[in-house]
């Protein structure tokens, strides 16, 4: 039995992962994949991916790239969700800021520099025509740390996944004031380049057993009462959230990558741009 790590964050579009681990499927193929959640994030996963802690991440399109260029020594396996991710902007419930205008020049909570969270802030900001290079941010490292920073007045608005912080714009800790969906498909599979070059052959019997899952996911029965009730939230949330997501089974297309990468150099995140052959499976 191949024991293998994976990390990703806790969160819906990684049910079909558990889903597979639970029913022994990846057991039957001889691997014994080890899921950890990392509920800091996408920064997070590409410290433990640069220091070899773990083989394997769904991680964030812009976040993985970015790390990549930036010295990171991982390879995109292939595109997981190819829908856009749906950033909501908040602000404490109590917060005087009742729109998106009011946050330039405030302080933004991020989880991690190098994040989802520091890297659409700054896409959103250049949206916006704000001044990227005044942006103030607090890292707050979790969901939980944002929850206080934003109660506590340390930050003014956060920006996280739109229906993994419902439960806490309905409880009115949060209200969110915006949308922002990531101009590109949202998360990626990769490994490390020294775990990937070694086990080619693994690898593709791993995506094998989770893209015959995800391809039928949404046809599961009760998909949509299991995930509300897994991750909290209500079913017609869930629901329409089970409507804008659309999992992938191929590879990230070069026209995505370089959309990212050109993007990102121009947020001035990068500065040396990495060919597309060189860090894909």
């Amino acid at each position: 039995m191949k024991k293998v790590k994976i990390i990703g964050v806790p969160e819906h579009f990684n049910l079909p992962w558990h889903l597979c681990i639970e029913n022994g499927e990846f057991n039957e193929i001889g691997i014994d994949l080890q899921w950890e959640d990392i509920p800091e994030g996408t920064g997070k996963m590409c410290q433990l991916l640069r220091n070899e802690e773990a083989d394997l991440a769904v991680i964030l399109s812009e976040g993985i790239i970015k790390d990549i260029s930036n010295g990171n020594q991982t390879t995109i396996v292939q595109e997981y969700v190819s829908s856009p991710l749906i950033w909501g902007i908040h602000v404490a419930n109590s917060s005087p800021i009742q729109s998106i205008g009011e946050l330039e020049n405030k302080k933004i909570a991020i989880s991690r520099y190098g994040s989802g969270s520091h890297l659409m802030a700054i896409v959103h900001a250049k949206s916006m025509n704000w001044d990227i290079s005044s942006l103030q941010f607090v890292v707050v490292n979790t969901l939980e740390g944002a929850i206080n920073a934003l109660t506590d007045g340390e930050a003014d608005y956060f920006m996280w996944e739109r229906f993994m912080t419902q439960p806490i714009v309905d409880k009115q800790i949060f209200r969110r004031i915006g949308e922002c969906p990531t101009p590109w498909p949202s998360f990626v599979i990769v490994g490390t380049n020294k775990f990937v070059s070694e086990n080619k052959s693994l690898v593709k019997h791993i995506l094998e057993v989770v893209n015959t899952t995800t391809a039928e996911f949404k046809k599961i029965p009760s998909i949509d009462r299991t995930l509300a009730s897994k991750y909290n939230q209500k079913l017609e949330d869930i629901q329409n959230w089970l409507t804008l997501t659309r999992w992938s089974q191929r590879q990230l297309s070069q026209k995505h990558f370089d959309k990212i990468q050109n993007q990102l150099q121009e947020l001035g995140q990068i500065e040396t741009l990495k060919e597309y052959k060189h860090i894909i499976l």
